[in-house]
């Protein structure tokens, strides 16, 4: 079995070599780990896996290889599971929608849902207080209200300020080809080449030079030629950005070949006070935003590529963010980026007719100092503009 998963990494372009496998079979021989389908597949792919863009890569040949034999595990949602089921939806009539009021703000609303999260004992189903599924409640998911918290289920009316919901990302594949040889040339006006480091490339000009010089064979060597801008990209993933993925994945990879200096985070929605790596880590292994501004230099270019679709509450109050308390809105740690980074760009893959209906779009780009582009050749090309305007 192992052999075949060997195999199997190797045919999807992942280095793994005999060394690595054996290494591998030495650490099961000692127990470094426990007997858990988790521990060995976090085992597995420290040993394997020496490059963070072929992360994804092995994950789905991991899943191909032991399909069916180790069962999956999870984080178990704080709101049980049976409340979440929808047992039957409930159709209003245009008048009956236009009967159901709001609660009001943002801070009335979540004051109401933790009021309600106290009080709650039990399931509930098609009624317009509780939370539960196919009613009029502001809170659940199944039903209409319109506005108010989507607890589990799917998008139905996207009138929701909130989403409680336990989401799986994926990484990006940097092994992706682009579609176009046009947004890898767009790339590459973010370049200023530059020889550092140490002496480790022949330099066939001066060699011959000396040589002839001296008399006798005089090799003279030179630090490597590489792009010399340093970049962050910061991705956004999940939820309304799955339908970029591809598009995503071919910017990536042509940033990743473009690039020798580029750190890249992954962000859901909007920034905050914490970016992550590793989709399948994201709760586990996050680093603080705070540890970027700090780390990185005030020289870096910086790049957000996300559609900027969300609740406004996510930009502009505490506690918006669909995925954890935030202290701190999104969009005071965008402007703390922008701040800190004077070439700071939003590549966006919606298309820009579509921008002036979405309430959050304004708010990024007001965050953004304006600097929102399409995530298109052009726009690409007009982002590379900007980051190398001299300010």
């Amino acid at each position: 079995m192992l052999l075949n998963f060997l195999d199997a990494l190797r045919a999807a372009g992942i280095p793994a070599s005999i060394k690595e496998h054996l290494l591998l079979l030495e650490a099961l021989d000692r127990d470094v780990i426990e007997r858990r389908p988790e521990d060995f597949y976090y085992l597995a792919r420290a040993t394997y896996v020496k490059d963070e863009g072929l992360l994804d890569r092995f994950d789905q040949v991991f899943g191909q290889v032991f399909k069916g034999m180790l069962g999956s595990s999870g984080v178990k949602a704080e709101i049980p599971e049976e409340w979440l089921r929808l047992v039957a939806e409930k159709y209003l009539s245009p008048e009956e929608m236009e009967k159901i009021k709001s609660l009001g703000d943002w801070d009335e609303i979540m004051e109401t849902l933790k009021k309600r999260l106290e009080e709650q004992q039990a399931r509930h189903q098609g009624g317009n207080k509780w939370i539960g599924t196919g009613g009029t409640s502001p809170f659940g998911h199944g039903g209409y209200n319109p506005e108010g918290v989507r607890i589990g289920g799917e998008s139905k009316h996207k009138r929701a300020i909130k989403v409680w919901e336990k989401r799986d990302f994926a990484n990006l594949d940097n092994s992706k080809e682009l579609g176009t040889r046009n947004i890898k040339v767009a790339l590459r006006r973010l370049r200023r080449f530059a020889r550092e480091g140490s002496a480790e490339e022949l330099d066939l000009d001066e060699t011959i030079r000396g040589t002839a010089r001296q008399g006798w064979l005089d090799i003279r060597m030179r630090p490597e030629r590489h792009n010399a801008v340093k970049l962050l990209l910061f991705l956004d993933v999940g939820g309304s950005m799955d339908p970029f993925v591809k598009l995503c994945e071919e910017l990536f990879s042509a940033a990743t070949s473009e690039f020798k200096n580029m750190e890249f985070f992954y962000f859901h929605n909007c920034l905050y006070e914490g970016v992550w790596k590793d989709n399948r880590r994201r709760f586990a292994e996050r680093t603080p935003t705070w540890d970027i501004l700090h780390k990185y230099g005030h020289d870096y270019k910086v790049i957000f590529v996300g559609d900027a679709a969300m609740s406004p509450y996510e930009i502009s109050h505490p506690g918006g963010s669909v995925e954890h308390m935030n202290e701190e809105a999104g969009g005071v740690w965008l402007q703390r980026v922008a701040h800190t980074y004077p070439a700071t760009v939003w590549l966006n893959p919606t298309p820009e007719a579509h921008w002036g209906y979405s309430q959050s779009t304004r708010l990024i780009r007001e965050a953004m100092n304006d600097r929102m582009y399409p995530l298109t050749i052009e726009g690409i090309d007009a982002a590379m503009r900007e980051l190398t305007r001299k300010r």
